[in-house]
């Protein structure tokens, strides 16, 4: 009990002392001292992130209730509240929010395990193709599902596990024969996926509301998802075979597995007409938000389709109300939101933003792009949260990005949006699902490192090479 006691006590402290060791320093050139007093307490809020003294969303909570009460970012105690607040009007964090609460839908009623189970009994003969359908799942559900957790470690890898014990393939030595692709191509399937929708990780939503503040840029759902496409699909065809070959299995046949999916299918029993009306309302917010995206909101669209799932009981109000973590993301989101967003009222992101382009000055602007996102992707291993980094860091290299006279500010500010589910891939913590396929055991701690690495180059090199000549090319 005492040293459970001292690890919570010391998990809280390390926050306060990161505020208030920093608050009591000189505030750098450049940076005014209310400027510092808010970053200083910003190091704090991240600090606490990622120690987990407390819930994020309510280190997010505390964050902006501090800052409102000493009048970081507005002196007037009905603006500084208006501010904190802002965060809960901002129309990203309730598509968030809806976006959670319909992929419950697809928990609810089973059509993801029906669809993941369905790919698995068709193209699980060999085990290539086995893992075709482990990254194909992934990619059906991933458009509404933006919680790479809910569906990668919640719906891919229960049924992942199920297929190494046919084939006596266990965490150890017979890790190899089977369980160790799958288990890695699940999880490197899960960063490309992340990246080729909007919906697909609220980071990425969270990464349009900051290019909307910080350069005006507007990113809608079929912007995003037309931009990454080429990369997206040149990763998701060839992610199995590059596994398959880099980190071969020792079984190549998996004849049993289609026999077990149509097992559990027909556990399943026929499709249901929840399944149906889910099916029919996922479809119908895809043509939307591509196809009317002028004239509806994809916000509008989302809290549409929730309306709806109630209306024709896929969901229940009651498994609305209790969903505590959509409420429990929107609250942390939103609070994040206004916190970066006072980074920015305070004068923080334009000194960090100096501080980025001086070393680059007078490079031309295609190479300050290149060497920006090389440096997104590669300070993630300092992070254990995709949000928390996105939030730290992007501000500032938008702003660093946007201050280079010539740069395609579009172009730019999409290759970060695009690179932050891909840099899930490179650590054990780097993302939600990282742990949970980390410590299945299939897959060595040395053998995680060296395949992040190597898969997260391939995914930035894709990105630079072929993503940002595309984009390049349709932008002009």
């Amino acid at each position: 009990m005492s040293v459970r006691g001292s690890r919570i006590s010391w998990r809280s402290a390390a926050p306060l002392l990161v505020w208030i060791g920093l608050l009591l320093l000189p505030a750098p050139a450049g940076l005014s001292r209310n400027g510092w007093s808010y970053l200083a307490l910003f190091a704090g809020v991240i600090a606490a992130l990622v120690l987990e003294p407390l819930p994020p969303a309510a280190v997010g909570l505390i964050g902006v209730s501090v800052a409102a009460i000493f009048g970081h970012v507005a002196p007037k105690s009905a603006d500084s509240v208006k501010w904190a607040l802002s965060g809960f009007s901002d129309s990203t964090v309730w598509l968030i929010f809806g976006s959670l609460t319909f992929s419950l839908g697809y928990e609810k009623t089973g059509l993801g395990r029906r669809i993941a189970l369905s790919l698995v009994r068709r193209m699980g003969g060999s085990t290539l193709g086995l893992g075709y359908a482990v990254a194909l799942a992934d990619l059906a559900i991933a458009p509404v599902t933006p919680s790479n957790t809910g569906r990668s470690a919640g719906v891919i890898y229960p049924i992942v596990c199920g297929i190494p014990p046919l084939y006596g393939s266990a965490p150890g030595p017979t890790a190899r024969r089977i369980g160790a692709y799958l288990m890695w191509t699940a999880f490197a399937a899960t960063a490309i996926t992340s990246s080729m929708f909007l919906t697909a990780l609220a980071p990425n939503l969270l990464a349009v509301g900051l290019m909307r503040r910080e350069l005006g840029i507007e990113v809608d759902w079929s912007r995003w998802m037309i931009g990454v496409l080429p990369v997206g699909a040149i990763l998701i065809g060839l992610l199995p075979l590059a596994v398959y070959l880099v980190y071969p299995p020792e079984i190549r046949s998996s004849p049993d597995v289609p026999i077990w999916a149509a097992a559990e299918l027909r556990r399943m029993g026929s499709i249901s007409a929840r399944e149906v009306v889910m099916a029919i309302l996922v479809l119908a917010a895809f043509l939307l938000w591509v196809l009317a995206r002028d004239w509806i909101h994809p916000t509008a669209t989302i809290l549409a389709a929730i309306a709806l799932m109630v209306i024709f009981r896929v969901l229940e109000w009651e498994e609305i109300v209790g969903n505590r973590a959509a409420w429990d993301t929107m609250v942390y989101f939103a609070t994040l939101m206004a916190l970066a967003d006072g980074l920015n009222h305070v004068g923080v992101v334009k000194w960090a933003a100096n501080g980025v382009i001086g070393p680059l000055a007078g490079r031309p602007p295609l190479l300050v792009l290149v060497v920006l996102a090389g440096f997104f992707f590669i300070v993630h291993y300092a992070f254990a949260s995709l949000t928390a980094h996105t939030v730290v860091v992007l501000p500032a290299i938008l702003a660093a990005g946007a201050a280079f006279p010539g740069m395609p500010i579009g172009v730019f500010a999409l290759v970060m949006g695009y690179s932050i589910g891909l840099m899930g891939v490179l650590t054990p913590y780097a993302t939600g699902p990282a742990p949970v396929y980390f410590g299945s055991g299939f897959i060595t701690r040395r053998e995680f490192w060296l395949l992040g690495l190597g898969f997260g180059i391939l995914f930035l090199a894709t990105l630079l090479g072929i993503g940002l000549p595309y984009l390049l090319l349709i932008d002009s």
